[in-house]
């Protein structure tokens, strides 16, 4: 039987070169519950302390299968804190993250996994059918923070585009418009990943990396901090439908 801390959910492996690599396996769609959020949350945590301080090292976070990366939180989940002790704090995880992350969407990107994707400093994607969307304006759907990210990491036009009107938008738009830096056939996909994380790893040597770039989205950081692990006060809907 399986310990305690064993990861239902996802695998983690150490590639050569202090490149580790993330693979979400909750079902095919990988959405996010309670369970799931902190289970990344701990990876992130074990990559940063068996690299420790001062070395080069970077993370990439993929899917399972090359249908999709992330669809958005579970709907179905039964914890009502699913967002506040586990989405949030992921998001703020990351982007306190000391070393280079890299978002591997092998498939369909949605809703909440738009956001963990924009958390990541690079994202990367192949030319296949695949989408990537925030429909949280069709669904009615807001917390306080959901624009920060957009806002801070996109052209405003295109930050607009995310949030006000909810664009599905394909490989080749998502790189016209910066929301992804890479788009590669299907087989070089995670060849292209590692090549990014082996070019900007030893970036985190000098031990500054989180430090700028806590600096860089610091209004992100701040504001999926000041709601996490909140539970006496409304903080946005107790689970965010998207």
């Amino acid at each position: 039987m399986a310990s305690a801390r064993s990861p239902l959910y996802l695998t983690l492996e150490r590639g050569p070169g202090n490149i580790y690599i993330i693979t979400l396996s909750r079902k095919a769609e990988n959405k996010l519950n309670g369970a799931f959020c902190q289970e990344l949350i701990r990876a992130f945590h074990t990559i940063h302390r068996n690299l420790g301080s001062s070395s080069e090292g970077a993370v990439i976070t993929r899917g399972s299968n090359e249908k999709f990366w992330c669809m958005g939180i579970d709907l179905e989940d039964p914890d009502p804190w699913t967002n506040s002790d586990g989405f949030y704090p992921l998001i703020s995880t990351i982007l306190d993250f000391p070393y280079p992350t890299i978002a591997l969407l092998t498939g369909h990107t949605f809703g909440a996994g738009c956001l963990l994707a924009l958390a990541h400093d690079y994202r990367i994607t192949s030319a296949a059918k695949r989408y990537f969307s925030l429909p949280a304006i069709d669904l009615g759907l807001s917390f306080p923070g959901m624009s920060i990210l957009p806002r801070l990491k996109l052209a405003p036009q295109v930050a607009r585009k995310m949030v006000l009107e909810a664009h599905r938008w394909t490989p080749e738009e998502a790189l016209k418009d910066g929301i992804v830096d890479l788009v590669v056939d299907e087989i070089e996909i995670v060849g292209k990943a590692r090549e990014v994380a082996e070019k900007w790893m030893v970036k985190a040597k000098a031990g500054a990396y989180g430090v700028l770039r806590n600096e860089l989205w610091s209004d992100a950081g701040k504001a999926f901090r000041e709601i996490s692990f909140v539970h006496n006060k409304i903080v946005g809907p107790s689970k965010a439908k998207i």
